[in-house]
């Protein structure tokens, strides 16, 4: 399962139907309440976080990801360079992978699929 955190719902609903071409069942929320109640009750292999969230705090999301699911993985999805010095590995234990909102869906798709697989 893939849960999808993000502000762009055009976006997230172009990112969600690339996973579900691969067979994944993909959930998509637009903030961080929404996205708290999903984690108390499922357990998703990797969550996919835009890292500019509107509607809350990612790096609170990532932080609550990391101590109620422990074993999900996180992709962080930036529009910004703030974090291009790789610190969110540092900072969040559940990083899999930074990456910039333009990547190509194909590529987010294998991005997710791999880490889900590794999870």
């Amino acid at each position: 399962m893939i849960l999808i955190v993000g502000s762009n719902p055009d976006l997230s609903s172009i990112w969600a139907s690339h996973l579900e071409r691969q067979q994944h069942d993909v959930h998509v929320v637009t903030n961080q309440k929404d996205c708290v109640d999903f984690l108390c009750e499922f357990e998703p292999e990797v969550v996919v976080l835009d890292v500019m969230l509107q509607d809350g705090s990612a790096i609170a999301i990532a932080d609550f990801t990391s101590y109620r699911r422990p074993e999900t993985r996180i992709v962080f999805v930036t529009r910004s360079t703030f974090f291009a010095d790789g610190s969110l590995f540092q900072h969040i234990p559940n990083t899999a992978a930074i990456i910039p909102e333009r990547t190509n869906p194909n590529d987010l798709a294998e991005i997710v699929a791999y880490h889900g697989r590794a999870s």
